[in-house]
């Protein structure tokens, strides 16, 4: 049997997104996000316990995190756990965890939607007929 790798997360940008486009035209958008779940200590305290995550999209969704998001955006994501590793400058192994989003959904707050261009016309009201008295049953 596979396995499933899901991961949902719903949480806020740490700071902007960093934005890179390769050669091909192909673009990716990482942000950090910052998940917090609270509960009581011992003593009936609230304690916050933050994670950080690093997420990455491709294409189009990076098309949308660069153009809408920005530190502290609240974004609702749908992806996959991924580790990969790299030798840095002195010949170590890193490691990084990161989680390659396919959906992703913006969240409430507040933004400055000035920049985006609202629909100047109201849908059409349309009238629907109420249901007849004589059901055929």
């Amino acid at each position: 049997m596979a396995g499933i790798n899901k991961v949902i997360l719903i949480g806020n940008l740490g700071k902007d997104p960093e934005t890179f486009t390769f050669e091909n035209g192909v673009k990716k958008v990482s942000f950090s996000l910052a998940t917090t779940e609270s509960y009581k200590d011992k003593e009936g305290n609230k304690v916050d316990q933050t994670e950080w995550h690093n997420v990455v999209v491709w294409r189009g969704l990076a098309d949308v995190a660069e153009k809408y998001l920005s530190k502290g955006s609240q974004v609702y994501i749908e992806g996959k756990i991924k580790t990969r590793a790299w030798d840095d400058k002195d010949g170590v192994k890193r490691y990084t965890t990161e989680i390659y989003a396919d959906n992703m959904t913006m969240l409430g707050g507040k933004r400055d939607d000035s920049h985006i261009e609202k629909p100047t016309q109201k849908a059409p009201e349309v009238d629907i007929p109420e249901p007849e008295d004589d059901l055929p049953f």
